[in-house]
């Protein structure tokens, strides 16, 4: 009971916790009786004899620096090595966006609450509000989009290509093994501007493909729908109008459970007649090589052939192909799915969201979900300036693409007996005698005047045994040997230590991240 008072009071301030402790050296019978503070016959005497008022918040303060450090929930550390294949999987994105055009922005990590909301349908309740702090209603960003947007709208631009890697906030349940947290990093690349039909978002999906055949994070495969011939699925199925989102919202979830689940949400929870649902399952459950499905759906005979806008987003979907054709083998990892339906309110076009393709012997945790999706929201920039302006983007989830990445790099270098690096150290200065700490500390001087990444030992006298290890662990990859003979003759010896050419040549990546 005491400790409880005197852990609530000693977070008060100092002049209302002397007034308590008076009450109790008084017996304020009152204050009991409130139940502000425990009886002063149960221990004041005992308190005014050893309790003052400084010492009740100091050893409240050092008992709570014996226990033990925890982390937030929904966030992480990251420890050297992470931070190693983190920073190859950022430079791989942020290298494509670069080659592609796409200039570097960045925008607040939280913006004003109604900037954000009713953009994200659902998904409104996981954003994060913040503390009123001068008047202003704030919440921290659910993704990069819709910053972009306004970003758009406030600087007035007419077109852009941009990028931007940066944290966003989600009030969601976090699930580490499949890289799903609070706090996490999300690598948008987006194209704002009128242009011909279909061009951007091409360029989209083919900046795409080329990071996730680079990460080399395995077999992938990009998903395909248009937001306009999800309406016409939900007219000719007979959805109420209102409720198109909602039934979108159900359908989405199809990638994670079976049809039954979603139909009982849709009839049970959202209040779909039954017979509309079952005509819904007719259409969700057509899938396949782009242009095969395209002309399926186009033909005379299919139920959309007869709705406009199916009709006219059946069109751009085939100018989408043929210049995806055009790029390569862009169209190579694409799949034409009617069940992709991306729940946020504000897309309006083409929406696409790429998966990993389970393999024989993969490892189950590899199942991810997501690991990047986007689409076309030609409407969001004039939610805030009345002016529309085109916009098509995606969004690479680089926590789930790096939870693969550290699983396989790991197992790899443990089975090649390799190092992933978690300094950039290019040359380790070591001496076999003693006295030459001063000289080891010069010639590291002048690597790192030449932009050479050095490293010398702070050791007075380092064993050469304990320098030849600690390369060989830190996989540093020449050791400059400077002894008195050497010192004398004005030379050094120079030892490869690079030990990743043994490595097989399924290791193309480690052998990136420890060169």
């Amino acid at each position: 009971m005491w400790r409880a008072f005197l852990e609530q009071a000693a977070g008060a301030p100092s002049v209302g916790l002397a007034a308590q402790i008076a009450k109790l050296s008084l017996g304020d019978g009152a204050a009991a009786a409130n139940g502000a503070a425990p009886a002063a016959q149960d221990g004041a005497p005992l308190l005014q004899a050893a309790v003052k008022l400084g010492s009740v918040r100091a050893v409240l303060e050092a008992n709570a620096a014996r226990r033990k450090p925890k982390i937030a929930k929904g966030t992480r550390d990251f420890l050297p090595a992470q931070m190693t294949i983190r920073r190859h999987a950022f430079r791989v994105i942020e290298r494509c966006f670069a080659r592609h055009g796409a200039v570097a922005i960045d925008t607040p990590v939280f913006e004003l609450r109604e900037t954000l909301m009713g953009k994200y349908g659902e998904d409104s309740k996981l954003i994060y509000d913040l503390a009123d702090q001068g008047g202003e209603i704030l919440s921290l960003r659910y993704d990069l989009t819709v910053p972009f947007a306004r970003y758009v709208a406030l600087n007035g631009l007419g077109n852009i290509k941009r990028y931007h890697v940066a944290r966003v906030y989600r009030r969601d349940q976090p699930q580490a093994a499949r890289g799903r947290f609070r706090e996490f990093f999300q690598c948008d690349f987006d194209i704002a501007g009128a242009y011909p039909p279909m061009v951007p978002d091409a360029e989209v999906l083919k900046v795409l493909v080329e990071i996730l055949s680079e990460l080399d994070i395995g077999a992938f495969r990009i998903k395909l729908n248009h937001r306009r011939i999800l309406d016409a699925m939900m007219r000719v199925c007979g959805v109420p109008s209102n409720k198109f989102r909602a039934i979108c919202s159900a359908i989405d979830k199809l990638d994670k459970e079976p049809w039954a689940a979603v139909r009982t949400e849709m009839v049970d929870q959202k209040g779909l007649a039954p017979e509309a649902a079952d005509r819904i399952q007719q259409f969700v459950q057509e899938a396949g090589e782009p242009r095969a499905l395209l002309a399926k759906l186009s033909a005379a005979d299919y139920p959309l052939a007869a709705d406009p806008e199916a009709a006219a987003a059946l069109a751009e979907m085939g100018t989408l192909f043929d210049l995806l054709g055009s790029m390569g083998n862009a169209l190579d990892s694409i799949r034409f799915d009617l069940s992709l339906a991306r729940g946020l309110d504000y897309y309006t076009g083409l929406i696409y969201e790429a998966v990993l393709v389970p393999t024989p012997g993969s490892d189950a945790n590899e199942n991810v979900g997501s690991i990047a999706a986007g689409g076309r929201y030609d409407g969001l920039v004039g939610m805030f300036s009345g002016k529309d302006v085109p916009a098509v983007g995606v969004s690479i989830g680089i926590e789930r693409v790096f939870a693969i990445l550290e699983r396989r790099l790991t197992a790899a270098a443990k089975t090649g007996g390799a190092t992933i690096r978690e300094t950039q150290t290019q040359v380790l200065v070591a001496s076999p005698g003693k006295g030459m700490q001063l000289d080891r500390i010069q010639l590291a001087a002048e690597l790192w005047g030449a932009d050479i990444a050095a490293e010398f030992g702070y050791k007075a006298n380092p064993n050469f045994k304990d320098s030849l290890q600690y390369a060989d662990d830190e996989g540093i990859p020449f050791l400059v040997i400077l002894g008195e003979s050497e010192k004398q003759e004005g030379i050094v010896r120079l030892k490869n230590m690079q030990r990743i050419a043994e490595l097989g040549s399924g290791d193309a990546l480690l052998s990136k991240l420890a060169a």
